[in-house]
């Protein structure tokens, strides 16, 4: 079975900058047609420049968490691609929380964020695969890979509202991969830690000293580039993966082997 996802058609959301931004230029260079989707159109731009109309990678602008812009992302990837294999929900945002205070938000904010965006824009292109996939076909449908976190896993009390949140996104991996399997539509995970994503490198710049203690905590010694997520998530959309649904594969350096005392997981 073939790890390869040439000519496949993907959507990567959060892929201005960070992990989103390097996965999806990953696919691009395995020959795939990558939309590159982010709320940040400024970001963007400065990542892509000005893209040909008729070029294998397309941009589009505009925040998941309203559905109008859910529908006109699928819409954009019809458009200029015809269909739609691959999902890659790479779009999260980290806000800080306060356990002990009643007013605090943060909960709310990180599941509509970084849960019910995913599993919105899983539903409408979920559907799309239905209705392009081949019934004489046993081969799958379309793939589904959400960027979850090891704080669903491990948590700090300042990250507590991020940390239910990539539970629910967890758990929402696993009941629409048994929901879509009839369908042969596979649904994963990859939880991520001590990479150097885009709001670990913003934590760094306010507090050196973090890096030497999220490295003293990750067995392989060191912060993984973004580009380092990427092969597990090609796997995991690949029809190599054809017989795994369901799962949450860890890519952290093994990190979450060890006694979860110190640093926040990011």
């Amino acid at each position: 079975m073939s790890f390869s996802i040439e000519g496949k058609t993907a959507i990567v959301t959060g892929a201005a900058n960070g992990v989103g931004l390097a996965i999806a230029r990953h696919f691009a260079n395995q020959g795939a047609n990558v939309m590159f989707a982010d709320m940040d159109e400024a970001g963007l731009e400065n990542e892509l420049g000005v893209l040909p109309e008729d070029g294998a990678i397309r941009s589009f602008a505009g925040d998941l968490r309203e559905r109008l812009s859910i529908a006109n992302l699928l819409s954009a990837t019809l458009d200029a691609f015809d269909r739609v294999d691959i999902l890659v929900n790479g779009s999260r945002q980290i806000i800080p929380s306060d356990p002990l205070n009643l007013d605090d938000n943060s909960i709310s904010v990180m599941l509509e964020q970084n849960m019910i965006t995913a599993l919105r824009l899983s539903q409408l292109v979920a559907k799309r695969m239905i209705k392009q996939a081949d019934p004489d076909s046993d081969r799958q449908a379309g793939a589904i890979v959400n960027l979850s976190s090891i704080a669903a896993r491990r948590t700090h009390p300042d990250l507590m509202a991020y940390s239910v949140s990539t539970a629910a996104l967890d758990q929402m991996t696993r009941s629409m991969a048994v929901a879509l399997a009839p369908k042969r539509i596979r649904v994963n995970a990859v939880a991520f830690g001590s990479v150097m994503s885009e709001s670990l490198k913003g934590a760094l710049k306010k507090n050196r000293s973090f890096r030497e203690d999220i490295e003293d905590h990750t067995p392989l010694g060191r912060i993984a580039a973004p580009r380092e997520l990427a092969d597990a998530v090609q796997y995991l959309a690949s029809e190599g993966a054809g017989f795994i649904t369901g799962q949450i594969m860890t890519v952290d350096g093994g990190r979450t082997l060890l006694d979860p005392v110190a640093a926040p997981a990011h």
